[in-house]
């Protein structure tokens, strides 16, 4: 919705109606997540995409139609189990399940506000019915919505008082995590039933990456970071290191000490945030790891070879750090995928990123033992977690 709404607003602007077509699930691998749109108005133009071209020209004609009707919202499926599978073009392997709405959900024009002023909130959107597990009860309308706000406050409904509050309970905190997701509940809310299927989009500002270290490594790691689509910033307490021209790349740069800016501004990040020191000095990075710490950023990691990160464990002890939180810190910084230069220890840095974030099991550096680097490797300075000879 984020990247199709300037022209939704355009569209409306010139008098055209608008259908919106959202994925809401995905069984087996797909090419779009839920949460991908697109945006079709009465002329036929369109705006978006739920499948990266494979099922486009049937999601429009379902959306014409909708518009022609105009009898509620529809969820279509697209996948190898329907029989008109390869005329649609699926060929990915995946099922798409897709809500398509005739007209603009029932809290667009508060979205739309959001989205402008980047605040973040949540749609809860009511996705899927099932009469056969509502045990008689009163079913919300499909398209329902909701629109919730930091803090709980909400506009809109998806149905029942009692399903609202329950909903507006989850959609705040998937809007803190960060994350969208779909629930279940019965007709009034209720716990571990299915009657009632609601798709919780979060519209967050991007997550935040905070590079300590004006160093090759962090403009690899800046440009990559960039392309995952985080805001980054760059803090390095040497004035003729810390330059908007070395890292254009960058969002901010700032000339300050580590625990200085994070005092600052170090509430502020969360578990979608990164920090990476890759300072390679003790002055700068045992403050920067110490103040790090205390912050709920989901990622912590810093640059060094073992004996190190060794020496700065005793560090980190002697400043008062205790031992339990440790942990938090990845050190050897990276996956262990034998990156050498600059650009793949940004890979395997912003790799080890994702895996956390998503649970995935990875081998990281910081659980492998013995040198970083097979004997004779170069340049062993150019390596993930490595910036100096052992």
């Amino acid at each position: 919705m984020r990247d199709v709404f300037p022209q939704i607003v355009s569209w409306r602007q010139a008098g055209h109606r608008v259908a919106v077509a959202r994925v809401v699930a995905l069984e087996g691998s797909g090419p779009r997540l839920p949460g991908a749109t697109m945006a079709v108005n009465d002329r036929g133009d369109v705006a978006g995409s739920v499948s990266g071209g494979c099922v486009e020209s049937a999601v429009v004609s379902e959306a014409m139609d909708a518009m022609a009707v105009g009898r509620g919202a529809r969820r279509r499926i697209f996948g190898y189990s329907d029989d008109d599978a390869f005329a649609v073009g699926l060929t990915c392997g995946g099922t798409l399940h897709i809500l398509i709405e005739p007209e603009l959900p029932p809290v667009f024009d508060q979205l739309a506000v959001a989205l402008r002023v980047g605040e973040p909130v949540a749609v809860a959107t009511v996705v899927g019915l099932d009469p056969d597990e509502a045990g008689g009860g009163s079913l919300p309308e499909l398209g329902a919505s909701m629109l919730v706000h930091e803090g709980g406050r909400a506009e809109g409904s998806v149905g029942h008082a009692g399903l609202d509050e329950v909903v507006r309970r989850d959609a705040a905190g998937a809007l803190a995590g960060g994350r969208s997701s779909t629930r279940r509940y019965g007709p009034l809310g209720e716990a571990r039933q299915r009657a009632v299927e609601v798709f919780i989009e979060v519209f967050a500002p991007p997550p935040r990456m905070v590079i300590f270290g004006a160093v090759d490594f962090t403009a690899a790691l800046a440009r990559v970071a960039k392309v995952l689509g985080y805001r980054v910033t760059v803090c390095d307490a040497r004035p003729v290191f810390a330059t908007p021209e070395r890292f254009p790349m960058a969002d901010d740069v700032i000339v300050d000490r580590p625990e200085r800016f994070l005092a600052a501004s170090g509430s502020e990040l969360g578990p979608r945030d990164a920090i990476c020191v890759l300072t390679h000095d003790a002055k700068f990075d045992v403050p920067a790891i110490v103040a790090g710490l205390s912050t709920a950023v989901g990622y912590l990691g810093a640059m060094g070879s073992r004996r190190t990160i060794a020496d700065r464990r005793e560090r980190l002890l002697q400043a008062g750090v205790d031992p339990g939180v440790l942990p938090r810190v990845m050190a050897p910084i990276g996956l262990d995928i034998g990156a050498r230069t600059p650009e793949e220890t940004a890979v395997a840095i912003c790799a080890e990123i994702i895996a956390i974030r998503t649970g995935t099991v990875a081998k990281s550096l910081r659980d492998g033992t013995g040198p970083i680097h097979e004997p004779g490797s170069q340049p062993a300075e150019a390596s993930a977690g490595l910036a100096t000879p052992p």
